[in-house]
């Protein structure tokens, strides 16, 4: 089984989705943290049987939460999910809105960490938060440090954290969390985090992944989690809120249309997912990592001057092209010249810079595809 090796280009132009549809037939569409790949065949299966059953009603978001908690328990030995502290929700964007609307009132700051996936920023503009940009290190992990010195100076915030982080692809470790949990104890600061990527990451090894809720100190911390990412399920809409031990009365004060936003079909996509879909997802794993290894050959090759960071947490890639001077937003000028879609680096730096010149590439595609892309980089770079 190899995911990432069974279609074509001209399969995936056969696609409806915005990847395939939004740029001219000759372009290369990289810019979408979504997977050219086919569905599982548990989630075909599970959706299919409840077309044919007619099973098309509202959602019991309960069995979503069940799953993800069996889910963490034997991916990440994580046993404290608990069903009665979740939410359900659309997705993982809505499911951070509703927390940040819990978490603090209109003229507390919400923190975060640029570059970082570029909807955090409408996210908490949309609930009317002011935002304070605390940027990641060169090397794209954590900068204990400034973080340390922004809770300090604005106690009682909301740090919202990306885990594994996008778009650099780092996974934090258990001493990066555990100080990330004991600086928020001691400036009251609430923390939420989006995992979204976490059943891409390793399970075991250094980079293993490590749920924040685990980590002591978290009871009035949320994470956020979707099958959406790992098993390229973002049209079938579905995510879980999962709060710490003193987050209940919280979680019981959402209104209850909030639970109305997840799909019944993407409930029972998402739940078989996660329940029968793991050697899938190991199978996919492998791919990943062998397309990561081919990314850093081809980026040598033909790429020789530019920058990157591709993580072990999920299959993007940050591009730093500033020595090749193409502006601030290398994006647009390699697609109009290279007719490659990459994700304009502008769009995750926020008002700090640390985006200018830098591009996101997502390489969840087959081999092929990847060396067509960078062929066409090389071409126009070199």
């Amino acid at each position: 089984m190899h995911p990432l090796h069974e279609l074509t280009l001209t399969d995936l132009r056969r696609r409806t989705s915005i990847k395939w549809t939004m740029h001219d037939p000759d372009v290369i569409p990289m810019f979408v943290a979504e997977m050219d790949v086919p569905l599982a065949e548990p989630v075909a299966r599970a959706l299919s049987d409840a077309v044919t059953r007619g099973d098309t009603g509202y959602p019991q978001p309960r069995v979503y939460a069940e799953a993800l908690a069996d889910f963490a328990a034997d991916r990440w030995g994580w046993t404290g999910l608990d069903p009665a502290r979740t939410l359900a929700v659309a997705d993982v964007m809505v499911g951070i809105e509703e927390v940040l609307r819990l978490t603090g009132a209109a003229d507390v700051p919400v923190i975060v960490n640029p570059p970082v996936y570029q909807p955090f920023f409408d996210a908490v503009g949309h609930v009317g938060r002011p935002l304070v940009e605390v940027p990641l290190g060169d090397d794209g992990r954590l900068d204990l440090g400034a973080l340390a010195a922004t809770f300090a100076q604005r106690p009682g915030a909301t740090y919202l954290m990306c885990s594994p982080h996008n778009p650099t692809a780092v996974v934090h470790t258990a001493e990066e969390l555990g100080t990330v949990a004991r600086l928020a104890h001691e400036h009251r600061v609430r923390v939420v985090v989006d995992e979204i990527h976490a059943p891409l990451a390793p399970t075991s090894g250094r980079d293993v992944f490590v749920p924040y809720l685990s980590v002591d100190g978290t009871d009035d911390a949320y994470a956020v989690l979707s099958a959406s990412k790992a098993f390229n399920l973002a049209g079938a809409k579905a995510a879980v809120v999962a709060g710490g031990a003193a987050t209940a009365d919280e979680i019981a004060s959402v209104p209850e249309i909030v639970s109305h936003g997840p799909s019944h079909l993407g409930t029972l996509a998402h739940v078989a997912a996660l329940t029968d879909g793991r050697p899938w997802l190991d199978a996919l794993r492998a791919d990943i990592a062998e397309n990561r290894a081919l990314l850093g050959d081809l980026a040598a090759e033909h790429l020789p001057r530019a920058g990157f960071l591709a993580g072990p947490g999920t299959y993007t890639a940050w591009l730093d092209l500033r020595p090749y001077a193409l502006g601030a937003d290398p994006a647009a000028v390699l697609l109009e010249r290279a007719r490659v879609a990459l994700a304009s680096g502008l769009a995750f730096g926020g008002s700090s810079g640390v985006g200018d010149g830098r591009a996101r590439l997502t390489y969840a595609t087959p081999p092929d595809v990847l060396r067509d892309v960078f062929g066409r980089l090389g071409a126009v770079l070199d």
